[in-house]
């Protein structure tokens, strides 16, 4: 059965899988940035609020999603509340893209660890292994600024189409666009349209993870 709660808990599921905000989602659906804020969920008298079937047709054609895919995340809604979720927090670790690419900070999975974390507070929840990395330069452009925080789930399933962020066993550590995966070698797409697309062998990359959330 369809609730107010799980409609709108799977439009910020689905802002969160293309790491936007749900005011993000919005934009790049051609509402108003406003359209998904919490105040508009209820009505003066604090009556639930549907979202319109027409903004639910423009944020599905926006991210290139179906309505199954929406529906699903709607269900996805569901069974979260009906078994133990893993602990949230609001805090996470945080580290610059130029420190990540230095030994020490993460394992071999991609999980963080080791010493020389910060803590940032976010306004989203996160699980126990999200870690943030900070945008340093313009290398992201247009999409991700200089100062920007990506929040990095490893771990969460990755698909094509996903924003990611990938550490190469080289020490390079760069957000892309996953446009495919083999069982022998990735392909990523650069956000910055002035960068080059590249290419690398499973054997290159010690750990690749998906952006599911980003300050924007």
């Amino acid at each position: 059965m369809l609730s107010h709660e799980r409609v709108w808990a799977a439009i910020d599921a689905l802002a969160a899988r293309h790491s936007l905000s749900a005011s993000g989602l919005a934009k790049r659906a051609g509402l108003d940035s406003t359209a998904f804020n919490k105040s508009k969920r209820a009505s003066a008298d604090g009556r639930p609020r549907w979202p319109s079937t027409e903004s639910l047709a423009k944020i599905i054609e926006a991210t290139n999603s179906t309505l199954d895919e929406f529906l699903g995340l709607v269900e996805g809604q569901r069974a979260e509340k009906g078994r133990s979720a893993p602990e949230h927090t609001s805090a996470v670790p945080l580290i610059g893209f130029a420190q990540a690419g230095a030994g020490g900070f993460f394992d071999d999975a991609g999980f963080p660890a080791g010493q020389g974390w910060d803590l940032i507070e976010l306004p989203t929840r996160t699980t126990e292994n999200s870690f943030a990395l900070q945008v340093q330069g313009d290398s992201m452009l247009p999409l991700y600024r200089n100062g920007d925080v990506l929040i990095v789930e490893p771990g969460a399933t990755v698909r094509k189409g996903d924003r990611v962020v990938v550490k190469t066993r080289s020490g390079e550590v760069m957000a892309k666009v996953l446009a495919r995966r083999t069982s022998g070698e990735i392909e990523l797409l650069s956000i910055n349209p002035e960068h080059p697309n590249r290419n690398f062998s499973l054997g290159e990359v010690e750990w690749l993870a998906r952006i599911v959330w980003a300050s924007q």
